[in-house]
């Protein structure tokens, strides 16, 4: 009875065993493939996955359409000791009308008073900057190209989706054509930069986006250009920003027509209206946008729309016009507004839907050029 025990039991081992024995042939299998040599000697051929093909063919056919900028300017530290400060980027060509350009982020060359860009082949050329925005954290710069240089494909940031592959290509920490890999993770963000600007719209991603990064192509897995890596947030794991390419597209253009970007303008700053905000109103929350100051002399103010009074919390706080449509498009947060006023034209009159006093009212605005200082 006991030697039939021990035979059940070595038979579960031994079953266990060709088990294991068999997954790892064919794990190795898997990688590898055993064919026969001219010599009649088998010889082993590492394969790559189908992905891995790819990601690999997408950085082959990028990494020479990328540049390694280097700006500097000069710091006047006392009239005899003026000394350069340096700082790099990365940028990448695009074609417009025929022509050739690099593009990168407004703040890789703000300041700058010299701008250098190191191609792929180790070249290096003087670059000239056409124009940048702020607004936006796109420039515009132009140099010889070496002939090899073709521009990137431009891909459709406003067809992306959560989950979709994203890879990042730059110079981070000065190591030139790095990829790294990961995912869209969250679109529409809002973030606000060093310079005290706020960029809406941006693209969130998890693939890793380093200091030296900036500047460089965020691409899908077809190869195409959906964005601009831009941003991180420091000391935080996997959260980087990238400007949306169709945004970056229209800046581009903009600078090349008219050496800067034109944008339409209503006259108003305003805020997200919240619950509370409704009920001291007496309204429904709906959304909306809810004015804080009209500018004088603006669009907003020619069509007697009212800021609010004081600041929320004062005792004398009355809240101002809250805007619920504009153009026939409803109004629900600050950065629809936004969106919604850039889709048209300089001088073009827009019916406008307010609340005041929980009444809703209609006006026309007629815009105009955004002024520079604002």
């Amino acid at each position: 009875m006991e030697q039939k025990r021990i035979d059940t039991l070595l038979s579960y081992v031994l079953i266990l065993l060709i088990v294991i024995l068999a997954g790892a042939i064919g794990g190795f299998i898997g990688y590898n493939e055993a064919v026969q040599g001219d010599n009649g000697q088998m010889q082993i051929v590492n394969l790559t996955s189908n992905d891995e093909a790819i990601f690999v063919g997408i950085f082959e056919d990028v990494k020479r359409s990328m540049v390694h900028i280097e700006s500097s300017k000069i710091n006047i530290s006392g009239v005899l000791h003026p000394f350069p400060i340096n700082g790099t980027g990365s940028g990448f060509v695009i074609q417009f009308n025929d022509s050739k350009y690099i593009i990168t982020n407004e703040h890789v060359i703000a300041g700058a008073d010299k701008l250098r860009v190191t191609f792929f082949d180790g070249t290096v050329e003087e670059a000239k900057l056409i124009g940048s925005d702020p607004m936006t954290d796109v420039a515009l710069l132009e140099t010889d190209l070496p002939d090899y240089i073709k521009p990137l494909v431009i891909g459709d940031s406003d067809n992306i989706l959560p989950g979709q592959i994203a890879i990042a290509i730059g110079n981070p920490y000065a190591l030139d054509n790095t990829i790294t890999l990961g995912i869209i993770s969250g679109r529409d963000r809002t973030i606000t930069t060093e310079g005290g600007y706020t960029l809406h719209g941006i693209i969130q991603t998890d693939a890793a986006i380093n200091p030296g990064n900036s500047g460089g192509p965020l691409l899908n897995s077809a190869g195409e250009v959906i964005g601009i890596n831009s941003a991180i947030i420091p000391y935080a794991d996997g959260i980087g920003f990238a400007i949306p390419i169709n945004t970056a597209k229209g800046v581009s253009i903009g600078i090349i027509t008219h050496g800067k970007v034109l944008r339409p303008w209503l006259g108003v700053t305003g805020i997200d209206l919240t619950p509370t905000m409704a009920n001291m109103s007496g309204i429904d929350f709906d959304g909306g946008v809810l004015i804080v100051d009209v500018f004088e002399g603006d669009p907003a103010d020619s069509a007697g729309l009212h800021g609010s009074s004081s600041h929320i919390g004062a005792e004398d706080f009355e809240l101002g016009d809250i805007i619920i449509e504009l153009g026939g498009k409803k109004i629900r947060t600050m950065d629809e507004l936004i969106n919604v006023i850039l889709e048209h034209e300089i001088g073009e009159e827009v019916e406008l839907v307010y609340l005041r006093d929980g009444k809703e009212e209609k006006t026309t605005v007629t815009l105009t050029e955004r002024p520079a200082d604002r």
